[in-house]
């Protein structure tokens, strides 16, 4: 994915979906679990030291795997190298649920997913496509139809 740091610190800057201040630890050996503001915003995950207003760094929800570990602690790992997880410690096991759930949600495959799902559904119910209104055809760009298994 292409981006302009410009443009990733401005989305930065946006209101979040969530943000709270966790303990967090980078995939690098001998990294320790540091305090960080994190911010989730769209489907952007900003991590900042506590005491600064720009982000030390960014991770893209996409390609991810998000798990509640033990207790309070979650993680998130990328397919293409699973071994290297980011780990974050919340304050609560409830804390760090929601976490794992608005983080699982916030990704563009689970909006797809949502969405060819509901156009289903409203399409069962009704008999129209209620993406037809807006020009969107089932053979749009996007392809939102579910997969056949």
């Amino acid at each position: 994915m292409r981006y302009n740091e410009r443009e990733l610190l401005s989305l930065s800057r946006q209101p979040a979906e969530k943000a709270a201040e966790v303990l967090m630890r980078a995939p690098k050996k001998g990294s320790a679990l540091k305090k960080r503001l994190v911010k989730l915003v769209v489907n952007f995950l900003f991590y900042f030291r506590t005491d600064e207003a720009e982000p030390i760094g960014a991770l893209l929800l996409e390609h991810c795997s998000i798990s509640q570990e033990e207790g309070k602690i979650f993680s998130i790992s990328f397919l293409e190298e699973p071994e290297r997880k980011y780990f974050f410690e919340c304050d609560t096991e409830e804390q760090c649920l929601e976490w794992v759930v608005v983080l699982q949600r916030a990704s563009y495959e689970f909006m797809r997913s949502s969405l060819a799902f509901y156009r289903d559904e409203i399409l069962k119910m009704t008999g129209k496509d209620p993406l037809e209104q807006y020009g969107i055809s089932g053979e749009a760009r996007f392809q939102l139809g579910t997969r056949k298994v």
